[in-house]
């Protein structure tokens, strides 16, 4: 008989009601417990949250009745931080009460941010006998699997990139459009690629260098942002803001690693909301290429089975199944810091 996996949400976002409704709808998971941001889901019961039925379970913004919860794992779905070590206060107090936590938000190679960064987060998952996992799409499958899988057919390797495009014209947030995203900034009076979201992202992707850097045997020597700006050639009204003209209209966060083996790497995040104006914006979600003996290179497309969905909800989809799929492997591991597998873990209907 599977085992039955009590579940706390956290976080109500796109992803979080997604995975959320994953949650409820799984015969071998329990909803617990559902953390919101703010006020307004405060007292809603998650079915209305999720659009399934009742489930007597109210999202509440109380973190110590989150907690008092008895739970196995916390999904960790909450938007991302800057600065980037401002999430790990919660994710410290999850660990430290016993809570395995998986997350969107990094935590793949924690140690790759020196001893100051990782030693509370390993102290408080030892303290809780718990285990933090990153587990994500990109981070977590496009460098860190896919791109793995591509350079073990290589018989030499000299270089590897991958290329994300994504769409962000429908994204119904306001807030995290024109902040996280950087949206609508006007670079003449600050320019993002320097600052503080820069920074962010920077410590996001360096995991994945230092993760490919240890499945390849050596370690990461250099990262060099290379970020790129396109900016709006006339006001672009879109779903949950106005961009205006001259202002940012797509980001390419983009970084080139050299290893300590002479090998390199770029990792390129092309987010727009105006596509036309990218010649690279067309075709795949994803490209990876390999360059050594021989020259590889692979493409990934996602689409919805209802060509009238939501073009975000593919991600969506993929994104929560992959957080989803890890709970029985993450609730079974070691305390301290998950070692995501090189190899994505298969679909599986029943735990």
């Amino acid at each position: 008989m599977s085992k039955k996996y009590k579940v706390i949400q956290w976080a109500t976002g796109s992803v979080g009601r997604t995975t959320l409704r994953r949650i409820i709808d799984h015969p071998d998971l329990e909803l617990v417990g559902l953390f919101t941001y703010g006020n307004a889901k405060v007292g809603v019961d998650a079915g209305t949250i999720a659009k399934r039925l009742p489930t007597s379970v109210l999202a509440t913004n109380d973190i110590e009745e989150i907690l008092r919860l008895d739970a196995d794992v916390v999904i960790h779905t909450s938007r991302i931080t800057d600065p980037y070590t401002k999430q790990n206060a919660d994710v410290e107090r999850l660990l430290a009460s016993g809570k395995n936590v998986i997350s969107i938000n990094g935590y793949y190679m924690p140690a790759f941010h020196g001893a100051e960064y990782s030693d509370a987060l390993r102290d408080a998952a030892m303290r809780g006998q718990a285990t933090l996992a990153g587990i994500g799409v990109n981070p977590g499958v496009v460098a860190e699997r896919l791109a793995l899988t591509l350079s073990g057919l290589m018989a030499s390797l000299e270089h590897v990139e991958c290329l994300e495009v994504v769409d962000c014209s429908n994204v119904p947030s306001a807030d995290f459009l024109l902040g996280v995203l950087g949206f609508n900034a006007d670079l003449e009076k600050t320019d993002i690629r320097k600052g503080s979201l820069g920074q962010l992202y920077t410590d996001l992707y360096s995991e994945t260098f230092a993760y490919m850097a240890e499945a390849w045997g050596t370690s990461v020597a250099s990262i060099e942002p290379d970020h790129r700006m396109t900016l709006a050639l006339e006001d672009i009204k879109i779903q949950s803001a106005l961009i205006e003209k001259g202002r940012v209209a797509g980001t390419e966060w983009r970084w080139k690693a050299r290893f300590a083996d002479g090998r390199t790497m770029t990792h390129s995040l092309l987010w727009t909301i105006a596509p036309h104006l990218h010649s690279n914006a067309e075709g795949a979600h994803w490209k990876v290429s390999a360059r050594g003996r021989p020259n590889l290179e692979m493409t990934l497309n996602i689409s919805d089975p209802d060509p009238n969905a939501p073009h975000s909800r593919p991600a969506m989809d993929m994104t929560a199944a992959v957080l989803i799929r890890a709970i029985p492997d993450v609730c079974s591991a070691e305390s301290g810091f998950y070692r995501l597998p090189t190899a994505q873990l298969p679909f599986k209907e029943r735990f």
